[in-house]
């Protein structure tokens, strides 16, 4: 049987059917919007760049101690093609999986995952609580900070960066861009004026 090309549709119904909590599912629609930011940036697929964003962390709230190796169970069972899943299961690497980021797609899924984190904590420090108005120095002054969004591995971002051969603060302000697209679905619309 050839593997189907899912939809975004496909994509959102599987990530609610195995995960229930909000937050992650909001960190799902933060990391597709980010992805598609990056793929239109890059004159890239943003379709495949944003399903592959949404479902990267499929199976994280159901399996947490199997994360990235029960999604491509899962996807593979659901006849996904080998692309999308060698794209989820790298932004494991050195982590959970040893499938390391080779393409630009699994580079930017990797450098970016966490950092959705640090720029979404630091959004909701400030008074507006949102990120329309955050800007990629408010992040870079936070970062410095490691008792701030403690949990956010610095290291992981640094090494995606230098992947991409991208600026800390470029690759910061790309992820602000892309978070923006979707303030509202991932709760950081804040209250601006």
């Amino acid at each position: 049987m050839d593997s189907f090309i899912p939809t975004r549709e496909d994509a959102y119904r599987l990530l609610t059917e195995y995960n229930q909590n909000e937050s992650l599912i909001k960190h799902a629609l933060a990391v597709e919007g980010v992805m598609r930011y990056f793929a239109r940036k890059r004159g890239e697929n943003e379709e495949k760049w944003g399903i592959i964003g949404l479902i990267h962390d499929l199976d994280y709230e159901r399996f947490p101690a199997e994360h990235c190796r029960k999604t491509e169970e899962i996807l593979k069972q659901k006849n996904w093609p080998e692309e999308y899943i060698r794209a989820v299961i790298s932004h494991g690497w050195g982590i959970c999986s040893d499938v390391e980021p080779q393409t630009d797609l699994e580079k930017t899924l990797y450098a970016i995952d966490e950092l959705t984190g640090l720029v979404g904590t630091t959004a909701l420090v400030r008074p507006s609580k949102s990120v329309l108005d955050t800007p990629a120095k408010s992040v870079l002054k936070k970062w410095k900070d490691k008792r701030f969004a403690a949990g956010v591995d610095r290291t992981i971002i640094e090494r995606g960066a230098r992947m991409l051969e991208a600026d800390l603060s470029e690759l910061i302000t790309d992820t602000i861009m892309g978070m923006r697209e979707v303030a509202e679905a991932i709760g950081l619309k804040g209250n601006l004026e």
